[in-house]
C-alpha cells in the first residue's frame, strides 16, 4: 500500500528592517548651519588695504564679538552628536528591539506546535542575548511541553538552569516537573518532587499537585498510594476538588472497582464543596457505556439531570458511541435528532462513532453516506475516521477501498499514529497478505512510530493462523526488547530519543 507523507520543517528568519541615512545627510547639508547665522548677524563691514598688491580683505572684529565662541564650544561645554551617528544608535536599538521579537515569536511558535527540541534550541539562543530575562511564564511553558514530549530529563535540566539563573522556583513549577515524571510514569522521581516541596515554606504542594499524582497512581494500576495521598492531604487540610474525585471516578470505573467509584460518587453527592458537575455525569455513563451496561448508563444519565446537572455535546456523544456498539440504532438516531432539536452541533466525535458503529459491523453502505454527510457539513475527519473507515471496509472484504482511504488519509494530511498503522496492519492481516503487512510494520518503525501491544498481537495471531512460528519467534524478541527499552533508566532513555530528534 502506498500512503503519501507529509514532512514539516520550520525556519527562523530574521525580519528587521534597515534603511541607510543619506536622506538625513542630505537635508542637513542644504540647510545652513547655525555657525553661519551667526557669523552674518556678527559680521562687521571689511576694510580694503592701500596696497595694490594685496587684492585680500581683513575681517575686523569687534572685541567680545567673534562668532566662533558660543556655549558649546566653550571647554566643558555639552556638544549634540552629529545627526548621523544618532541615526546609527537608533538603528542599532532597532534591530535590537526585531531580533527580540523574532526570537521570542519562534519561540512561542515552537511552543504552540509542540516541537520540543526546536523550542529548547531557540531558548538558547534567546538566553545568550543581552536583552535576555529570565520570566517564570517561559519556564513554565517548556515544563508543560517537556512533560507532555516525554522528555522528563529535559525537564529536569531546564528546571535546574531555571535556578541557576537566580529565579525563585514557585509551587506551580515544582508542579509542573512533578507533572512530567508523572506523564512518563516515573512515580518514585514524582514523591521525591512533592518531598522536596514539603521542606520549603514558599513552595508547599497544593491540590493540584496531589491531583497530579493521584492521576498517575491510577493511570500505573497503584490504588494503595490513592488512598495514602487522601490521608496525607486531609493530614494538611487540603480538601480534594470536584477535578480531584472525577480523575479517581475514572479510574476506578475503567480498573472495575464499582464499589470505591459509588463510595466516592455518594460522598460528592453529598458534599457542599465538591460537587459533581456534567465531567462527573460523563464519566460513570461512559464507564457502564463502554461495559455495554446500557440499563445502568441510562439509570445514571436520568439520576444526574434530577441532580440538576445538564448534558453537553460530548455527553451526547458518549450516548451515541454507546448505543452503537449494541447495534441500537433506533436510540441512536433518536439522540442525534435530540441534539439537532437542543441546537448541540453534530461534531467530528459525533461522526466517528456513528461511522464506528457501521464499520463493526462491515456495513460499507452505510458508513461511507455517514462519511460522504460529514464532509458535506464541512466537519474536517480525523485519524480516527479513516482508522474506522480502513476496519469497516476491511470487515466488508473491500480491500481495494482499504488502499483509497489510506491513500486519502495522505492526501488529507491526517496524523498517523500507531493507532492508524494498527487498523492498516489489521486489514492486511484480514486479507491473508502478510508481505503487505510485514512492508506496513517496517513503514510504521522507519516513521518513527511505536508499536504497542495491540500491534504484535494482531501481527502473531496472523502468523499463528499459517503456522509460522519462526517468525513469532522473533516478533516476541523483538516485543521484549521494546519492553527493555521502556523501562530503561530515564537519563539513557531520554539521551537515545533526543539523539532520534537530532
Amino acid at each position: 500500500m502506498a500512503s503519501k507523507y507529509l514532512s514539516f520543517s520550520s525556519s527562523l528568519l530574521p525580519s528587521p528592517t534597515t534603511s541607510t541615512p543619506n536622506q538625513w545627510k542630505k537635508n542637513t547639508l542644504n540647510k545652513p548651519t547655525t555657525l553661519g547665522l551667526v557669523r552674518s548677524a556678527f559680521a562687521a563691514p571689511s576694510r580694503t588695504t592701500s596696497s595694490s598688491s594685496s587684492g585680500t580683505k581683513k575681517r575686523i572684529w569687534k572685541k567680545g564679538e567673534y562668532p566662533g565662541f558660543s556655549e558649546t564650544s566653550l571647554p566643558g561645554a555639552r556638544r549634540n552628536p552629529p545627526i548621523k551617528n544618532v541615526k546609527k544608535k537608533l538603528d542599532r536599538q532597532n534591530k535590537a528591539k526585531a531580533w527580540a521579537c523574532t526570537v521570542t515569536e519562534t519561540l512561542s511558535d515552537h511552543i504552540d506546535n509542540k516541537h520540543w527540541l526546536q523550542a529548547l534550541q531557540v531558548f538558547d539562543m534567546l538566553r545568550e542575548q543581552p536583552f535576555y530575562h529570565p520570566k517564570e511564564g517561559t519556564y513554565m511553558k517548556l515544563l508543560v511541553l517537556l512533560g507532555r514530549s516525554g522528555q522528563p530529563h529535559h525537564a529536569r535540566k531546564l528546571f535546574e538552569t531555571m535556578v541557576e539563573e537566580e529565579l525563585d522556583p514557585t509551587a506551580e513549577l515544582y508542579t509542573a516537573l512533578l507533572q512530567a515524571y508523572c506523564r512518563n510514569n516515573l512515580i518514585d522521581e514524582a514523591f521525591s518532587i512533592l518531598n522536596k516541596m514539603k521542606t520549603l515554606p514558599n513552595c508547599q504542594p497544593d491540590v493540584f499537585t496531589y491531583s497530579t499524582l493521584i492521576k498517575a497512581s491510577i493511570d500505573s494500576s497503584q490504588y494503595e498510594l490513592v488512598e495514602s495521598l487522601y490521608e496525607e492531604m486531609n493530614e494538611r487540610q487540603i480538601s480534594p476538588n470536584t477535578v480531584t474525585q472525577n480523575i479517581v471516578l475514572s479510574g476506578y470505573g475503567r480498573a472495575g472497582k464499582f464499589e470505591q467509584m459509588e463510595k466516592v460518587l455518594s460522598g460528592m453527592l453529598e458534599s457542599t464543596s465538591c460537587k459533581p458537575d456534567v465531567w462527573t455525569m460523563n464519566i460513570i455513563i461512559s464507564v457502564f457505556g463502554n461495559m455495554g451496561q446500557i440499563e445502568m448508563m441510562e439509570r445514571w444519565y436520568e439520576k444526574f439531570r434530577n441532580f440538576g446537572i445538564e448534558p453537553e455535546t460530548r455527553t451526547f456523544n458518549i450516548l451515541i458511541g454507546a448505543y452503537g456498539k449494541k447495534r441500537m440504532y433506533d436510540k441512536m438516531s433518536s439522540v442525534m435528532e435530540y441534539m439537532r432539536k437542543l441546537q448541540f452541533p453534530w461534531t467530528t466525535s459525533t461522526y466517528n462513532n456513528v461511522i464506528e458503529a457501521f464499520a463493526d459491523v462491515g456495513d460499507a453502505k452505510h458508513m461511507e453516506c455517514t462519511f460522504d454527510q460529514m464532509r458535506a457539513e464541512g466537519m474536517k475527519p480525523d485519524t480516527k475516521t479513516f482508522c474506522c473507515l480502513i476496519n469497516g471496509y476491511a470487515n466488508a472484504g473491500l480491500f481495494h477501498k482499504v488502499i483509497s482511504s489510506v491513500k486519502l488519509a495522505g492526501k488529507f494530511g491526517i496524523p498517523e499514529n500507531t493507532s492508524f498503522y494498527n487498523a492498516v496492519i489489521s486489514a492486511c492481516a484480514k486479507a491473508d497478505d502478510l508481505i503487505e503487512m510485514e512492508r506496513v510494520f517496517q513503514r510504521m518503525k522507519d516513521k518513527g512510530c511505536v508499536p504497542n501491544l495491540t500491534t504484535y498481537s494482531i501481527m502473531v495471531d496472523a502468523y499463528r493462523k499459517e503456522g509460522m512460528n519462526d517468525k513469532i519467534y522473533y516478533l516476541e524478541l523483538e516485543k521484549q526488547e521494546l519492553e527493555n527499552k521502556a523501562n530503561m533508566p530515564e537519563t539513557n532513555k531520554d539521551f537515545e530519543s533526543s539523539s532520534m530528534d537530532e
